[in-house]
């Protein structure tokens, strides 16, 4: 049963995280064969200041041996 929360800057449509959710369960299905009704999707929207404290640091940085495709940019301050 898996459960995915994306984080990302806000200023998406609903439009937008609608067709998110529907490629990331589509992923899960192929991937790991999960069924669909199995899955559950959260996207969390979070301020461009607050990604440092909100995500970077307890997310990514302190969790990297979860992190199985790092981030390609430097941490916010």
């Amino acid at each position: 049963m898996p459960h995915i929360i994306v984080k990302m800057l806000a200023g998406r449509s609903d439009e937008v995280k609608q067709q998110l959710a529907h490629a990331l369960t589509k992923t899960l299905v192929d991937t790991i064969g999960s069924t669909e009704k199995s899955i559950s999707i959260g996207i969390e929207d979070v301020a461009p200041d607050d990604w440092g404290d909100k995500v970077y640091r307890p997310d990514i940085a302190g969790k990297l041996d979860t992190i199985f495709k790092a981030p390609g940019y430097d941490p916010p301050k």
